[in-house]
């Protein structure tokens, strides 16, 4: 098996929904592989425990306790993709595993399991990790599998209600970590059902419409108090030659050097004789929070009264501060949304 092939392998496994691509990398490169024959006993009741096994291929069966009666035997049949071993390597295993079939088994060595406690779903780093605010609002918890939770951070931008660029953002960052790193999304379709409440957790329900060889499709539903306030459907697909579809001529525009800020249009603003003045000195009073996304447009619109333009809007955009080494994250996607609400 190839390293590729194990790492759309491990990215399929539950218990590792929430790491980073550089640990499922790093797993890759670290377990070990073990055939069994029917029969064959994995683990014995008493022995210490080695690792963490994944089964790649077969079945096999937990035994020796007594809560594996026949009422509950399916519940302790184990085939691809589940995984077995996890906790503390000083214990002794609690039960046995036997193998029901030919089976086969990549092992992560116990003295590894500290890639199993990343930092973030974005970072495996834990020691001098400043994440940047847009990573931040990304940074989902996972609570169960396929169930992820988002919160509106304290210091990020708010309003009267969520942003849909919020929704769209963390919708696709959940659905994301339930598809190998190797899968790109590439099309996307969302609905804005209800309004959102940004003091209480938002969760997201992952539904796994689909798993293919080079396509995969995730349904999210963005949940508060018990009701479905937006939904998405995400397709990913391996990166693969093919048509190229997108106008590839760079539009005549500044250099974003050559332009002013957000903030600094901000502060233009205050003084700015052309605007009332009672527009100024809500500006100047204002809560100004800044955002985790810097913009400077191309052509700042200063006028004071509504006046015919061209409807269309260039501007440069990218995430303040240093993001995580990961690859989903710096796919321009998830950030894209959360801009949408500009």
């Amino acid at each position: 098996m190839d390293t590729e092939s194990v790492i759309e392998f491990l990215g399929e496994v539950p218990l590792l929904q929430r790491l980073p691509s550089s640990s499922l990398r790093k797993i890759a490169q670290l377990i070990n592989i073990k055939h069994y024959d029917r029969g064959d006993y994995v683990t014995s009741e008493g022995e210490a425990r080695d690792g963490i096994y994944f089964i790649w291929d077969g079945e096999a069966e937990v035994c020796g306790f007594s809560q594996a009666d026949d009422e509950n035997r399916p519940e302790f049949q184990l085939k691809k993709f589940d995984y077995f071993g996890h906790g503390l390597t000083t214990s002794p295993q609690p039960a046995e595993v036997i193998a029901l079939s030919k089976l086969t088994c990549l092992v992560l060595p116990h003295e590894h399991n500290n890639l199993l406690r990343p930092k973030s779903i974005w970072n495996a780093d834990k020691e001098g990790y400043a994440c940047a605010l847009v990573e931040h609002i990304l940074n989902l918890e996972l609570i169960e599998v396929n169930i992820f939770q988002g919160v509106t951070l304290p210091d990020a931008p708010v309003s009267d209600k969520l942003f849909g660029g919020q929704f769209l953002g963390q919708a696709l960052a959940a659905a994301s970590k339930t598809v190998d790193f190797l899968k790109i999304v590439h099309s996307l379709h969302a609905y804005f059902l209800l309004a959102g409440n940004f003091d209480i957790p938002i969760v997201y329900q992952v539904y796994r419409v689909r798993d293919g060889k080079s396509f995969a499709t995730r349904r999210v539903d963005a949940i508060q108090k018990g009701n479905v306030i937006f939904t998405l459907v995400a397709s990913f697909q391996k990166d693969e030659d093919g048509f190229d579809h997108q106008d590839t001529k760079m539009p005549n525009v500044p250099d974003p050097k050559m332009l002013l800020s957000m903030e600094d249009l901000r502060e233009m603003c205050k003084t700015d004789p052309r605007l009332p003045r009672t527009y100024r000195n809500k500006v100047a009073t204002a809560n100004f929070v800044p955002w985790p996304v810097e913009i400077r447009f191309c052509e700042p619109n200063n006028a004071a009264t509504q006046t015919k333009s061209a409807p269309s809007l260039r501007y440069w955009f990218k995430a303040k501060g240093k993001l995580s080494d990961e690859q989903a994250l710096h796919r321009m996607s998830c950030r894209i949304f959360i801009r949408s609400d500009l």
